[in-house]
């Protein structure tokens, strides 16, 4: 998220906030800003993010392996 924001604080809380799923973090993305002004790419890792958030990181990877295909 460093790529595509302009600073580390508003980095590291919306990582935080879209993991735990809480809505705003801080600085850019605070209770008075949105994530609308993102970049696209950085839209997709925060999405990427609340999915592991939501459904829990060990289920995402259950997924992605292929052993669980196979069957």
């Amino acid at each position: 998220m460093t790529m595509f924001v302009p600073d580390l604080t508003t980095a590291l809380t919306s990582s935080i906030a879209t993991m735990g799923n809480i809505g705003p973090g801080l600085s850019g993305v605070g209770a008075v800003e949105n994530y609308g002004w993102i970049p696209i790419p950085g839209k997709w890792i925060l999405i990427f993010s609340m999915l592991l958030g939501r459904l829990e990181i060990f289920t995402v990877l259950i997924i992605f392996r292929p052993y669980v295909w196979r069957k």
